[in-house]
């Protein structure tokens, strides 16, 4: 049984106070992405601990699906330690006036989408040409998750995008590697 969880349901809200309480200058994302070619499954390599991915054992993936009208449906879904499987959709919308590396990301139903607090940040500060792997980052450095389109990342892949979180300012000491259980 899937169970709408807390992790991405409080996702919104969490990151939404993001932008508000950013005080480190703005970060550096890239200049364009092409949403049709960042759609699709990306898995999770590792993430800075959360509140609302607390119950994520492993095998996070996120899902992304782009709309006619240019919005992106997100399905995120994880395992439990129990192995039962945790799912949460939301809506991602590009930022008027930013680059298309900025989005803002909506797991609160859509009936509250007119309140600006539950519409969190996400960024989008490195991306692999070929799209196969990304940093994401938060205006006030405490949420960073690595994707790639594959469960593993090289070793200095990994290290290269976590310099560059620390460059920005992210304190990625306690960045959490993922575990993926092997496709069956």
């Amino acid at each position: 049984m899937i169970v709408r969880a807390a992790f991405c349901g409080i996702a919104g809200l969490a990151l939404a106070v993001a932008p508000a309480l950013a005080k480190d200058p703005p970060l550096k994302v890239v200049p364009t992405v092409d949403l049709s070619r960042y759609a699709g499954v990306w898995y999770e390599i590792g993430r800075l601990p959360n509140r609302f991915q607390k119950k994520c054992a492993g095998d996070v993936t996120a899902t992304y699906t782009v709309r006619p009208d240019g919005t992106v449906t997100v399905r995120n879904q994880c395992r439990r330690q129990d192995g039962e499987p945790i799912e949460a959709e939301g809506l991602a919308r590009p930022v008027k006036g930013e680059p298309s590396s900025v989005l803002r990301v909506r797991f609160a139903p859509a009936f509250l989408s007119f309140l600006p607090f539950v519409w969190g940040d996400y960024r989008i500060m490195a991306l692999a040409d070929d799209y196969s792997h990304v940093l994401v980052g938060t205006s006030n450095r405490t949420y960073l998750w690595v994707l790639a389109r594959e469960p593993q990342l090289p070793e200095p892949t990994l290290a290269k995008l976590l310099e560059t979180a620390r460059e920005q300012g992210f304190d990625v000491t306690g960045f959490q590697l993922t575990a993926h259980r092997p496709a069956t």
